[in-house]
């Protein structure tokens, strides 16, 4: 049986981060992954994801996410590869919408840049909206986009250059805790570790109930689309990322990149699944397209030309959408990273750096109380 300091079960967005952050520190690390990182099956795929500073779920995610832009930089800077693209982002609701306040208050708190719009500035700037009059909309103009599989495949080559270890199609079939260390089984062989990260995504919690921990963690089907789109009003060079949060729903979307269409995806709703049983067709369901080209139609009518493209992913969510950031109870040498419920990627650089915090010294510099299992235990 092959010995490690640290095992990560499920090197995707959060684990790949922590990879690299361990073996960084000279951490002998093993990676595994059911399937071959960037790939398709979980929640990283889609080209893109937006990263936002000013935070209406909560402004004690501010110091994460800046830290996490902090870190995406670093990155973009030692792989050599564009990783972001400062598009801003323009998130807009109803003039008594709870996202934005908490939004506003959170920039104030933190002295971060945002305008705020009423309807008719918006329509006029980015004629390509129609923000009803009773509307209004916040833009962070250092705010914008992350290329997300270039991101991990970045992570990826930054932490096998450091010494870590990746094994791909490599599915984790039982975990077993051993005294102070965790023996790992996989269909190729099994392995042990001093501490184990499980950041398996959808597939947590199989695993989790595997040691006994039963957690709310819903994986949910969810779609994007990409649709034509008048280059004159939505490229990237001139129409910013987006959030709209309407009085009943949530759609979050993109500018044109490299003439691709403007992509959009609703964030509430979707559909509880089985991870291993998913209809992964786009189509498959009439709301696939239905849902985000309806909203188009309504607010961004010349960005409603034909599909082009779309993709079929998961969210993890928790009741109250926060992240799960914490040691499992009864096996503290087991850090869980779980419930990114939608709104993760753009925190993995953070998330990673806090993780590899907790397996190497058993705290981190972080504030993750936030973030505590317990919540969903007592």
């Amino acid at each position: 049986m092959e010995h490690y300091d640290v095992i990560i079960a499920g090197a995707g967005s959060m684990g790949m981060a922590a990879g690299y952050y361990l073996a960084k520190q000279g951490v002998r690390t093993l990676m595994l992954d059911a399937w071959d990182p960037p790939h398709t099956m979980g929640s990283h795929h889609g080209d893109t994801r937006i990263i936002r500073h000013a935070y209406g779920e909560g402004k004690q995610y501010v110091p994460l996410v800046l830290r996490a832009q902090e870190l995406w930089l670093e990155l973009q800077k030692a792989a050599g590869t564009k990783l972001f693209e400062q598009t801003g982002v323009l998130s807009a609701g109803p003039t008594d919408c709870p996202f934005l306040q908490e939004l506003r208050e959170s920039a104030r708190a933190y002295s971060l840049p945002l305008e705020v719009l009423q309807a008719a500035e918006v329509n006029k700037r980015w004629p390509g909206i129609l923000l009803p009059d009773d509307y209004y909309a916040c833009l962070e103009p250092s705010s914008g986009v992350l290329y997300a599989e270039a991101c991990i495949t970045s992570y990826r080559e930054q932490a096998l250059a450091a010494g870590a270890r990746l094994l791909t199609n490599t599915p984790v079939t039982s975990l077993s805790p051993d005294g102070a260390g965790v023996i790992v089984h996989t269909a190729s062989g099994t392995y042990r570790g001093e501490r184990l990260l499980l950041s398996a995504g959808a597939w947590n919690p199989a695993l989790l109930a595997s040691l006994g921990l039963k957690l709310p963690l819903v994986p949910t089907r969810k779609t994007v689309a990409w649709f034509g789109a008048d280059e004159e009003l939505y490229s990237a060079d001139r129409f910013p990322a987006f959030i709209f949060n309407l009085e009943e729903s949530m759609y979050y979307g993109f500018p044109s990149i490299d003439q691709a269409g403007v992509k959009i995806g609703r964030h509430d709703g979707g559909i509880e699944i089985d991870p291993d049983q998913l209809e992964r067709t786009f189509g498959a369901f009439l709301s696939d397209e239905g849902d985000v080209r309806a909203f188009l139609e309504t607010y961004m009518p010349q960005a409603a030309g034909p599909l082009r493209q779309g993709r079929v992913c998961i969210y993890t969510m928790t009741p109250d959408e926060h992240f799960i950031i914490d040691r499992h109870p009864d096996y503290p040498q087991i850090v869980i990273a779980a419930g990114f419920s939608g709104h993760g990627f753009k925190f993995a650089s953070a998330v990673g750096e806090a993780a590899s915090e907790l397996l190497t010294r058993g705290s981190s510099t972080y504030d993750l109380s936030m973030f505590s299992l317990r919540r969903f235990c007592d």
